[in-house]
């Protein structure tokens, strides 16, 4: 085997630092000086080209442009320090070095030449080591800028994949809504001369929280309030299947319904309800999630209102004389433990009484100072919304006046959802 020359060794050891620098481009009016800087070039490998004014510099660059510049400062028409500004605004996809050749030393004239856009001095006549030295420099910078170029692409390119995949989700939500908002399909509905009236507020596109309302005759109905634990997709998967629990329109399959033996419909006890609801997620292996529930009969012949309370905010009952209490003894959530025995109490409802059922999206709110509103303050806002108004309006109003009293940078942080049963008899 044939030795390396000494020659060829050191053309390769020169050559390997060579980096992002291949095409270098030689601007100088003065020839002697162009072939003394394209002679040390192309002996380290580099793609040389010449031009000998600032003008023939700009074509060339429009055409391709070049890894590194090797500019002359002082040539006649376009100076060097006009092509680098030049050079500069041109819009390019990759970043040229440009490596400025003066004779001018003072600082002034230095930053002038940073200020036009270059990136290193090299002070004429020119030393081969030294230029060698500065290439590499400039060599090791593109290096880098390319390099973060390509992370930024793939930082893009990932983005934009990461965009068309919420796009895709943000559409399923806004279908998942719309399935939602199927489950409460009337948001108020009159039983003779009483009324039931349904608020229901995600905080993103889908919620944990379901309210609402079944009747097998014109004597008798059920309402409900029911907060999921949680957010987001799972809690909403709860609701779906909870509103088919608790069906408004298919009454074989309503867990609060039983069939008599004439074909016709009656309610259940709210606490053998909450039991079955109890049972029944308990017995789907898998699930963790829980939810909170107020749920109550009411005979509207009588007035009498019997109410199960599992781990939901206690409930407020508007007497038409302008009282107001908290009712309920609290309970344990359903779906945490199995054969849990649910205990119901009875109200004495009255024409003019209402009751409100609510999630803790209410009283959890967080306000302006940092505090929750709590029972106190809805005792306030529904003190303020009540005044002349009912239903629909009654509950639109009260929500309006949580938002204001609300934090404004944090908007809601849980769903808020409520019932209102207004009791006008018979």
């Amino acid at each position: 085997m044939s030795k390396p020359t000494p020659g060829r060794q050191v053309e390769s050891a020169a050559t390997s630092d060579l980096g992002a620098i291949r095409r270098v481009l030689v601007v100088d009016d003065s020839r002697l000086q162009r072939r003394i800087l394209v002679a040390s070039l192309k002996k380290w490998g580099f793609e040389v080209i010449e031009a000998d004014s600032g003008e023939a510099a700009m074509a060339i660059c429009e055409e391709s442009s070049p890894d590194l510049v090797l500019s002359d400062w002082m040539m006649p028409g376009m100076s060097g320090l006009e092509f680098c500004r030049a050079f500069r605004e041109m819009p390019v996809d990759s970043y040229g070095y440009f490596i400025l050749l003066t004779s001018k030393s003072e600082k002034n004239e230095v930053a002038e030449g940073l200020g036009a856009g270059a990136d290193d001095f090299l002070t004429k006549p020119v030393n081969a080591d030294e230029l060698r030295a500065r290439i590499s420099a400039g060599a090791r910078i593109l290096d880098m800028q390319r390099q973060l170029s390509d992370k930024n692409r793939v930082i893009t390119e990932t983005l934009d994949r990461l965009q068309a995949a919420y796009d895709t989700i943000d559409k399923d939500l806004i279908q998942a809504k719309k399935i939602q908002e199927s489950l409460v399909p009337e948001l108020s509905r009159s039983f003779g001369e009483s009324r039931v009236s349904l608020l229901l507020k995600p905080c993103g596109h889908i919620g944990g929280d379901l309210v609402g309302m079944f009747s097998p005759d014109r004597n008798q109905i059920a309402i409900y309030s029911i907060d999921v634990s949680g957010h987001g997709i799972t809690s909403a998967m709860m609701t779906a299947r909870l509103g088919g629990y608790l069906s408004s329109f298919y009454f074989d399959q309503n867990l609060g319904m039983e069939r008599l033996l004439n074909g016709t419909y009656a309610l259940r006890e709210p606490a053998e309800v909450a039991a079955m609801l109890n049972e029944r997620l308990l017995a789907d292996t898998g699930i963790e999630e829980y939810f909170t529930m107020a749920y109550a009969v009411v005979d509207l012949n009588s007035g009498l209102l019997k109410m199960v309370q599992a781990g939901h905010p206690h409930p407020m009952l508007l007497r038409a004389d302008g009282g107001a209490e908290f009712v309920g003894e609290g309970g344990v959530p359903i779906g945490l433990l199995p054969d849990i025995a649910y205990s119901q109490f009875e109200l004495q409802l009255s024409p003019g009484d209402r009751l409100f059922l609510y999630s803790d999206g209410f009283t959890e709110a967080r306000l302006a100072d940092g505090n929750m509103l709590e029972e106190e303050g809805l005792v306030d806002l529904v003190a303020k919304a009540g005044p002349g108004q009912s239903g629909r309006e009654f509950l639109d109003d009260l929500y309006w006046s949580l938002t204001q009293v609300m934090s404004s940078q944090d908007g809601l942080e849980d769903d808020v959802s409520a019932t209102l049963f207004e009791y006008n008899g018979r």
